[in-house]
């Protein structure tokens, strides 16, 4: 079953999450198929800080082998 993992610099709302977890399934749902259900997604906030140290070193510029969108910016 498909599952999400985002990952956002902290500041966006609670509602602003909920709408980012709905559009990705259905944006899913239109490219992979699956029903609604079998769609998981998890949102976690990180600081300008953690970002630099941990996700960009981490989960960007550590999985080119899997990363198929490329940030326009370098750490």
């Amino acid at each position: 079953m498909p599952h999400f993992q985002i990952k956002l610099l902290e500041g966006k709302t609670e509602e602003q999450k909920q709408k980012l977890a709905e559009e990705v399934v259905s944006v899913a749902q239109k490219v992979l198929g699956y029903r609604k259900e079998s769609y998981s997604v998890t949102i976690e906030d990180f600081s300008w800080e953690e970002w630099r140290n941990e996700v960009y070193p981490k989960d960007i510029a550590g999985k080119k082998d899997v990363l198929y969108k490329e940030p326009g910016y370098k750490i």
